[in-house]
């Protein structure tokens, strides 16, 4: 078993941190420099290391003075892991695994149980509130997501109706209930819901897509019917974090997968306006729960993001996170960004590429995370090293 003690050597003038001046912005500052220590070993700080009434990560976002970086992947429970190949044997439908409360409780364990993760992200899918809206779904093995009648006409989207989590979705609502009681707040336990846009253009398309030729058509030839869908997806995310939230998600993460399919102008249109309206809705019952917007590919519309209200930028791979940090700003959180690739290299390669993606984080509002979901087939061993270099790290 590797320590997590990394292999290489970084003093304290290489590291920098983000931090406020009086209307200068952004400036950089020496940090302490990161320290390793031995698996298990504990080390004295006056930082906050997750308390019993606050998770590490809630703690991070929140900008409090933090021992190290909490750290979580996504997908952190699924196909890399030998324990969930064993288990889709017996369970072979997606669906069936992610729709049952004591199988979604004891996937979301499986990573926990292994690598003690500071955050423990409910299994389950984006796509999961359809049928609650009469929109009727499955996710076919070696296909994806298939939407059986997909929206493309205004009587098709008049048929939508609003999403209510408490009769269609009540496994989600226990699931995050045990998996407080189980976790308690040794982690934060994370909800998360798919963004309007991205709902809708897996609607509209039928599914998956590599052009989005009939979403964008509906965009540009019908947008009322499109504003319409997206209004409906609104109002129904909003209630489904706030329904997490009161189950016991300490933090929500809305996936905007296929916005940045979008030119800038056209994501004000048809994305930025509908996130911005979750997340007041959501703050004006639940002020205290950190959203973290994740976008794929989001390098070109990354100033435009901080717009949309949310505590934390989810930065992906392909933008260097000290110029991520730049483009934000101060006032916001960030996670990420280590390319899930990385983790098919040596340990000494990720040990490598973990402390570059915290050095230009800072000390300050950051979740390390990969830059996307882990990959199909990364070994466990190294997802093992992955968590134990970033538990060891200390500000």
């Amino acid at each position: 078993m590797a320590t997590a003690c990394p292999p290489l050597s970084l003093p304290s003038t290489s590291l920098l941190r983000m931090t406020t001046r009086a209307g200068a912005g952004l400036a950089r500052q020496p940090l302490p420099s990161i320290r390793c220590s031995a698996v298990g070993e504990a080390v004295a700080e006056a930082a906050v290391a997750g308390t019993a009434e606050e998770p590490l990560l809630v703690s991070a976002i929140k900008g409090k003075k933090v021992e190290r970086p909490p750290v979580w992947l996504m997908r952190q429970a699924g196909r890399y892991m030998k324990s969930y190949q064993n288990l889709c044997e017996k369970y072979p439908l997606f669906r069936e695994r992610s729709e049952n409360v004591d199988l979604v409780v004891e996937i979301s364990l499986q990573p926990w149980k292994v690598f003690k993760p500071d955050g423990v992200i409910l299994f389950s899918d984006i796509l999961t509130p359809l049928p609650g809206m009469n929109i009727p779904f499955d996710i076919v093995k070696g296909k994806g997501p298939v939407i059986y009648d997909p929206l493309r006409t205004a009587a098709a989207v008049n048929e939508v109706r609003e999403f209510v989590p408490e009769e269609w979705v009540p496994y989600v609502g226990q699931a995050l209930n045990l998996l407080r009681g189980e976790v308690k707040n040794e982690a934060a336990v994370l909800g998360f819901v798919g963004a309007p846009f991205t709902l809708a253009s897996y609607c509209v398309e039928g599914g998956s897509s590599k052009n989005f030729s009939k979403i964008k058509r509906m965009a540009f030839a019908e947008p009322a019917i499109l504003h319409n869908l997206l209004q409906k997806f609104t109002t129904s995310m909003a209630n489904y974090i706030k329904y997490q939230a009161d189950n016991g998600a300490q933090a929500v993460q809305i996936f905007d997968s296929w916005a940045t399919e979008l030119s800038p102008v056209d994501f004000e249109e048809f994305s930025l306006p509908y996130l911005k309206q979750i997340v007041d809705s959501v703050k004006e019952t639940h002020p205290d729960l950190p959203l973290i917007l994740y976008a794929s590919g989001s390098g070109g519309l990354l100033e435009r993001l901080p717009l949309t209200g949310v505590d934390v930028v989810s930065l992906d791979w392909t933008v260097d996170m000290a110029e991520g940090r730049k483009r934000l700003g101060s006032n916001i959180a960030v996670q990420g960004n280590v390319d899930p690739g990385v983790l098919f290299g040596s340990k000494e390669f990720i040990t490598k590429r973990i402390y570059d993606t915290v050095q230009k984080a800072g000390s300050q509002g950051h979740v390390l995370n990969l830059g996307h979901g882990i990959k199909v087939g990364t070994p466990e061993e190294n997802v093992a090293h992955f968590f134990e270099v970033a538990k060891g790290i200390r500000y």
